[in-house]
């Protein structure tokens, strides 16, 4: 599944957020400027980050998994604390 975000957090923040969120159940698998994998036991996920529109970031979830599985939940995650980063106020919601 691929899932994508775009915000205002700068580039240079959401892959460090990435390594913070995923980095504590998954092991990094992979690295470039861009993005970061992660793997375990649930599959792979790997984030990429890229400039949009000026000031925008445009951040992309990809999940090896189909539906709803726990890496899709925890992908759709990640993208709802970037957003909270940018609208304190953002409630979390969902069964994710």
């Amino acid at each position: 599944m691929r899932y994508f975000h775009r915000t205002s957090v700068r580039l240079e923040d959401v892959l460090p957020e990435a390594e913070r969120f995923f980095g504590s159940g998954l092991s990094a698998s992979g690295r470039t400027l861009r993005s970061r994998t992660f793997s375990g036991p649930i599959g792979t996920i790997k984030v990429t980050a890229r400039a949009e529109g000026g000031h925008y970031t445009l951040v992309t979830v990809e999940t090896d998994q189909v539906g709803e599985a726990e890496l899709d939940k925890r992908a759709k995650r990640f993208l709802s604390t970037v957003h909270q980063r940018v609208e304190p106020t953002h409630a979390l919601r969902g069964a994710y």
